[in-house]
């Protein structure tokens, strides 16, 4: 595939985006990577949009670390306890549920690869997302867990614990300095090294392993498809980008398939 930044268009593209619907139907395998811009969509406030009123005057180092959670872990949790509510707010949008939609009419045939937290594509349907970097919804112990480590009974806290160690309870989300999830990375590359086409959503491709994924889809053969507002790092791989909203263009795109 030619490298094509030069269809990477700011205005709405009848053309450009009747390609990617034939695409769509054509494609037996398709992966999906999806980033923070999706969510926003949605209303779920991006990492550093969260750091507002009393966390205003936190650095993301001292909020999403294991250094920070080990030093203060009541400050932590209290953030991410802050985050976890204002996803009570708000619910998948159009774009998610317009992915859970064609899986579900199409079983095998896409793959959705997340680097958002916020279980809004598992909400849609998507049951079987790989969430690069976990969950914000979800917990997991802080050291690994000895024998006395079980979620019943626990000991209730800001963060709760294991009553016999003391474990700590912790976000299940990747923070600064940690690895991606091996099994979550693996299945994702391997989703980019097999699909014949990839749709890029709602990221800027700043943010890697994630973001080497387009690249991976590029180099063994498939299209890739950038869906963006704004000029994405990753466009220089792009097939086709539609400089629009997810929650705007996904519908029509799959929903006919």
């Amino acid at each position: 595939m030619s490298v094509s930044t030069k269809r990477c268009v700011s205005v709405a593209d009848e053309a450009l985006r009747s390609q990617v619907r034939q695409w769509i139907a054509e494609a037996p395998r398709i992966a999906v990577l999806t980033g923070a811009g999706m969510s926003a969509e949605s209303g779920v406030p991006t990492f550093r949009d969260a750091l507002t009123g009393l966390w205003a005057r936190f650095n993301p180092e001292e909020l999403a670390t294991e250094t920070a959670f080990r030093a203060h872990p009541q400050r932590v949790w209290a953030w991410y306890a802050h985050r976890r509510a204002a996803l009570v707010q708000v619910a998948p949008n159009a774009g998610h549920l317009a992915l859970a939609g064609f899986a579900l009419r199409h079983p095998g045939r896409l793959t959705l690869i997340t680097q958002n937290v916020d279980d809004l594509h598992q909400r849609a349907g998507l049951v079987d997302t790989i969430a690069l970097h976990g969950s914000l919804l979800d917990d997991r112990w802080l050291d690994p867990p000895r024998t006395c480590c079980h979620i019943e009974p626990i000991q209730d806290g800001e963060p709760p614990s294991c009553p016999v160690c003391g474990n700590l309870r912790r976000p299940s989300v990747v923070w600064f300095g940690e690895s991606l999830p091996s099994a979550a990375l693996a299945a994702a590359e391997a989703a980019a090294h097999d699909c014949d086409l990839m749709l890029v959503v709602g990221t800027s491709g700043v943010v890697y392993p994630a973001a080497g994924l387009a690249f991976t889809a590029h180099q063994h053969g498939a299209r890739v498809a950038i869906i963006n507002p704004e000029p994405s790092d990753l466009d220089p791989v792009a097939d086709v980008c539609l400089r629009e909203l997810a929650a705007q263009s996904l519908p029509p795109l799959l929903e006919t398939s």
